[in-house]
């Protein structure tokens, strides 16, 4: 479901970082810059896959939205510096930064080698980090902004198979945007973190094993979840678009959980 095109976020320039989708349908990243520029922002759309983060702009671009593009690795330390930059020389600055990148691997702390581990924290966390150094600068000299970082209810919830350094790294994620909007609030720079519950996306489907019924699998995601059902990435978009807009403008350092009731 999505929301109709309105205003709630006119003016403004966002940077969805992870705008493309790892295969066809709608994931969190790509859904959040559409949706975002169907209510009026400017969308620059990265991610590390050039043609992923292409085929997003086309769609904002059919429907009469402004994207951009912007090839680029979290993992290159001036990766912040050259979305700041690319901002700029677009449209004089940014509004918005949506952090949605994310890996994950599985293992408990005896499985997961120092290599996947580091990995997992440089994507994860330390990328982030870097970009919301780079940016915050100029949100601080405008007396505005809004940082969103998509976390994962693995932050706060133990599912039925380990994955230590994702849930650690998404943890490590809530407490930065927690001390960003600490550190940035009196300069009216918001941050605060978005985590998915059981989400119904084609980063889900790559990771399943190609002799799982697809039936199978989502009936058997959507029996752990108290809705009984799998959330889509309209739901992020839409809480995501919230925390952006100007109606959250009171709203900073919270950890807000779209998951159907499983972490209640």
């Amino acid at each position: 479901m999505t929301l109709e095109t309105g205003t709630r976020l006119a003016g403004k320039r966002a940077a969805i970082i992870g705008a493309g989708s790892v295969g066809d349908g709608w994931g969190n990243g790509k859904a959040t810059a559409v949706l975002f520029a169907r209510q009026g922002a400017k969308v620059l759309c990265v991610d590390r896959n050039e043609e992923a983060a292409a085929k997003t702009a086309e769609v904002i671009r059919s429907e009469g939205g402004s994207a951009e593009v912007l090839a680029t690795e979290v993992t290159d330390p001036q990766s912040g510096s050259a979305v700041l930059d690319r901002m700029e020389t677009l449209w004089g600055g940014l509004d918005i930064l949506d952090y949605n990148v994310g890996i994950s691997q599985q293992g408990g702390v005896f499985d997961t080698t120092d290599e996947d581990w580091e990995r997992v924290f440089e994507i994860n966390l330390t990328g982030a980090m870097r970009m919301s150094r780079a940016i915050l600068p100029a949100m601080r000299a405008q007396g505005s902004g809004s940082l969103i970082y998509v976390s994962s209810v693995a932050a706060v919830y133990s599912g039925p198979y380990s994955y230590a350094s994702y849930e650690v790294s998404k943890m490590a994620l809530v407490r930065l945007a927690k001390s960003v909007a600490r550190e940035n609030a009196a300069y009216q720079v918001r941050a605060n973190a978005l985590l998915p519950g059981v989400i119904d996306t084609p980063h889900v489907s790559a990771f399943v094993d190609s002799k799982t019924a697809p039936k199978e699998l989502a009936a058997k995601r959507a029996a752990t979840v108290p809705m009984g059902r799998q959330g889509t990435a309209w739901d992020i978009a839409n809480a995501a678009l919230f925390l952006a807009s100007d109606e959250a403008a009171y709203v900073s350092g919270v950890e807000l959980r779209v998951d159907g009731a499983l972490t209640a």
